[in-house]
């Protein structure tokens, strides 16, 4: 599928949300600065509505419906968690209502917070059944489908994270993001790219799920038989989209993470950042650093931490082990 959103369309979508979401702040480390010998920014997208940059899609999609004059009477949504959260919430917002299909495995904090925004929730077995029940349901009159990545309005609202960062530190030589479906690192290339050919991006994902770095392999989708075994729940989904998978191909590189990696980092995002950190959110950094490692001279890179949302019984296993008394990572 052919996709032509530009620089400008991102721009809209900011626009379109401004006043709805929050600016997200900026952090950085000097002590991880020092270690790296290179300039890190973390977008921190865990001080967003809901706590993850999911908000942003959905909301910049209703917006545009409305905008449009399409306004329907009931959202749906299929998720594991950040989206089912932001679609329940962006409806909430403009008084809509929302009904969301989650795998009972999702996040229990993220099935709560989904119900507590006013959205209907009906749990399924698996991941799949909930994407047929979503799709059935959108066949219903007056009721409109908000896909959690594959949709245009929703990667234009992603993409308003990467341009307001670089609104606010100025060009940097590369941005760095999770990737499930792809909607984030869709948008964050199509910003990216529009502000200078020069930035490069680069996405990251679990290799116990690594149906994207699969896909770009062979040049064709591939999808996972079922929801894989991570703790980066924000990057459980089974394949990326037709929309997404175009950008997805034009990335400068792609990194698959194991999972002690991802928690290495978690913790010590968390320590040095003094921040909450979603496991989702370490792809990238580990990403960055196996970039930075190959790179010649000093470099300043973005790094987009994707949400804040983690129950405890994720937690738990995330600090099973402590991995702030070894030696941090050195290049």
């Amino acid at each position: 599928m052919n996709s032509t959103l530009e620089l400008k369309d991102i721009i809209n979508a900011k626009s379109r949300i401004s006043g709805l979401v929050n600016e997200t702040p900026i952090l950085t480390s000097s002590l991880l600065n020092t270690w790296l010998g290179h300039t890190i920014y973390f977008k921190a997208e865990g001080f967003q509505k809901i706590g993850a940059f999911k908000a942003r899609g959905a909301c910049n999609t209703i917006a545009w419906l409305i905008e449009n004059h399409h306004t329907p009477k009931h959202f749906v949504a299929n998720s594991s968690g950040n989206h089912a959260q932001a679609v329940a919430w962006a409806a909430n917002r403009f008084d809509i209502p929302a009904t969301i299909y989650m795998p009972d495995y999702s996040s229990k904090v993220k099935i709560q917070a989904t119900k507590a925004y006013g959205a209907q929730v009906i749990l399924c077995e698996t991941r799949q059944e909930a994407d047929d029940l979503v799709k059935r349901a959108s066949e219903n009159p007056d009721t409109y489908w908000i896909p959690p990545y594959n949709h245009e309005q929703v990667i234009c609202g992603q993409g308003t994270v990467a341009l307001e960062a670089m609104n606010s530190i100025g060009e940097v030589d590369a941005v760095f993001g999770p990737c499930g479906g792809g909607g984030l690192l869709s948008g964050s290339l199509i910003a990216s790219r529009g502000l200078s050919k020069n930035i490069k991006v680069i996405g990251a994902e679990p290799l116990a799920g690594n149906d994207a770095a699969e896909s770009l392999r062979k040049n064709s989708i591939q999808r996972l038989s079922s929801a894989p075994n991570t703790l980066a729940d924000g990057a459980m989904t089974l394949a990326v989209g037709d929309i997404t998978f175009e950008y997805l191909k034009q990335l400068d590189d792609f990194y698959e993470i194991t999972e002690d990696t991802i928690i290495y980092w978690t913790q010590w995002l968390t320590h040095l950042l003094k921040s909450r950190i979603e496991p989702t959110s370490a792809l990238g950094m580990e990403a960055a650093f196996q970039w930075l490692q190959k790179q010649k001279g000093k470099k300043t890179v973005l790094i987009i931490l994707s949400g804040a949302n983690i129950d405890q019984a994720t937690t738990n296993k995330i600090w099973q082990n402590d991995c702030l008394t070894t030696e941090p990572f050195k290049l």
